[in-house]
């Protein structure tokens, strides 16, 4: 045999030898890219369907916040209804919207009754004994029938006290 064709058998073995001691490492590298590869495209699929997830809630979020800004519209109308009503239900207990009660032809067959011209209820409620002729009376006073203290606007704050001062005047005359 010739030394070249030693060498070449030799070179040969090596290289068979080399080969199957890297195969391995060559697979189990192969196999970590694929093993990565997947995992990657697992991650990325994973983190897609995510954020599909995040993005519909995130829709439905706001819609359910329409939906409840709407209703709280909604309770305030109705609240606002409700004042209105109460308000209007006080007014008709006091008589002060019999008008509103009264058609333009019927004005003639409730005009002692209304609570626009007679107010004679109202006594009970104030605790002033007066009629409404009385009260008339005393409102429409003119300056010159009214006490020397209530015209120089120097007098008494309260009607109480006006009405002591008054008095005063009356006991002196």
């Amino acid at each position: 045999m010739s030394t070249g064709l030693i060498i070449a058998i030799v070179v040969v073995v090596l290289i068979l030898l080399a080969l199957l001691l890297l195969l391995p490492k060559m697979r189990a590298k192969s196999n970590e890219r694929k093993a990565e590869k997947e995992l990657e495209s697992r991650r990325d699929r994973v983190a897609t369907e995510h954020r599909e997830t995040a993005s519909a809630r995130q829709t439905e979020a706001d819609r359910a916040e329409q939906e409840a800004e709407i209703a709280q519209q909604k309770a305030r109308a109705q609240r606002a209804e409700a004042e209105q009503h109460e308000s209007e239900a006080k007014l008709h207990e006091r008589g002060l919207a019999d008008d509103k009660l009264v058609e333009d032809h019927e004005r003639d067959r409730f005009s002692g009754v209304t609570g626009d011209s007679d107010r004679s209820g109202d006594a009970d409620r104030t605790g002033d004994d007066r009629t409404a002729d009385d009260r008339t009376v005393a409102d429409d006073r003119t300056a010159g029938e009214q006490p020397a203290a209530r015209q120089a606007g120097d007098g008494p704050d309260t009607e109480y006290e006006q009405g002591r001062e008054d008095e005063r005047e009356q006991q002196r005359r």
